[in-house]
């Protein structure tokens, strides 16, 4: 029987024609986020593509040992359009031979590349080929190509979309792409297998870290800390490692894409906390890494995920932070767009109440000239007025 192929939302920038010359397009994500899935599906069996499979040992020996080998084949193959190379920073040396193509033959060949690893690109100084390139990034599967969505919507392509679970299937085994096509029964060994693959794969075998064994500890700390906002000093004390040594092991997450910082909310006038807050990207397998289920606070850590990964899609101009002021205020997170901000509170209650606004209003008091709603999303059945500016919003409509 085959395997269901489910739309993603990126593959309308996947497929977009570059006004002008052609851009290379560099996919980003976490391991088995679905990166290699898309690329095969709409570059490969398009037909005339060449396919360097870099995790395949065998092949990524053959690019490692022989410089410009990638050119050499390529002009041997009348036939090749397009290029899709998986996995690049395994042999970034081979980003000098795609400029060299794409510099010496333009319009020849398309170029899709796949990373999950931006830190391997930055440590061995890869060329991440300047004014050549599109960076995309592919989260796990975002609510919004499931359903439509309030709060930036994503614009699904035509095409099969995931089918929706529970809430509670989302807040425990999270959204990873390939658990829709496991049955519900093997869902906890794949999780458990992807977070041992993940300390293998990307951290040991790549040397990332120098000390794998506080590289561990580390791991389940920030799992437990997860949606909280990072104390550096406290953490670093309960691992055993200097607050340098900590910062780079969120880095490594940050550059691997298993986790996300939600920054502090940088306008206004009222005077706020600058702590941040850290997210793995998937709940399924912070769940798994931290040994604990703990309820407290995966509904808001899941919402601000997705609102995150939204942001993410719509570009640069689109932002998620945080709010908090030296007084108490809090807001879990604010939607920044090119033309507005927006308050979000996020209760894990069915029935909210004006109370549960009160933060919302009163930072749309302190931003009013771009601040004019707000929203509480929460578990309520339907949609509803709080206040005349803020709207519920349940967890299956935002």
């Amino acid at each position: 029987m085959s395997v269901p192929f489910y739309s993603r939302a990126l593959q309308k920038k996947l497929l977009k024609a570059s006004k002008g010359k052609q851009k290379i397009k560099l996919v980003f994500g976490p391991r088995q986020s679905g990166k290699s899935t898309l690329l095969y599906h709409h570059i490969v069996n398009s037909g005339n593509t060449m396919v360097v499979n870099l995790q395949d040992r065998r092949q990524r020996r053959r690019y490692e040992v022989d410089d410009g080998l990638l050119i050499r084949e390529l002009e041997a193959e009348q036939k090749v359009s397009a290029v899709f190379i998986d996995e690049i920073q395994k042999v970034p040396a081979l980003l000098d031979d795609v400029q060299y193509l794409y510099d010496k033959k333009p319009g020849r060949y398309r170029f899709y590349l796949t990373g999950s690893s931006a830190r391997q690109l930055k440590r061995r100084s890869a060329n991440l080929l300047p004014g050549r390139v599109h960076d995309l990034l592919l989260s796990p599967v975002m609510q919004a190509e499931q359903r439509d969505s309030v709060l930036l919507p994503v614009g699904m392509p035509t095409g099969r979309r995931f089918p929706r679970r529970r809430i509670e299937d989302y807040l425990i085994y999270g959204n990873l792409p390939g658990l829709y096509h496991e049955s519900r029964a093997s869902w906890n060994e794949t999780l458990s297998s992807y977070a041992e693959l993940y300390i293998e794969n990307e951290i040991r075998q790549e040397n990332i870290v120098n000390n794998i064994v506080a590289f561990q500890k580390f791991l389940k700390l920030a799992a437990l800390e997860s949606g909280r906002f990072v104390n550096f000093t406290k953490l670093a004390r309960a691992i055993g490692v200097a607050v340098n040594t900590l910062r780079n092991f969120y880095q490594v997450l940050e550059d691997t894409y298993v986790g996300v910082h939600i920054l502090p909310f940088a306008g206004g006038r009222k005077r706020i906390t600058k702590a941040a807050r850290f997210l793995f990207f998937d709940l399924g397998v912070r769940h798994v890494l931290a040994e604990a289920l703990d309820a407290g606070g995966i509904f808001e850590q899941w919402v601000l995920a997705e609102l995150y990964y939204r942001c993410r899609f719509h570009g640069r101009n689109y932002r998620l932070s945080t709010w908090r002021t030296a007084s108490g205020a809090e807001v879990d997170a604010i939607l920044e767009t090119p033309k507005e901000l927006i308050p979000i509170e996020i209760k894990w209650t069915d029935s909210p109440s004006r109370a549960d606004a009160r933060h919302v209003e009163t930072f749309m008091d302190l931003n009013e000239k771009k601040s004019k709603k707000g929203y509480v999303i929460c578990r309520a059945p339907r949609k509803q007025k709080l206040t005349q500016r803020t709207t519920v919003l349940p967890w299956d409509k935002f």
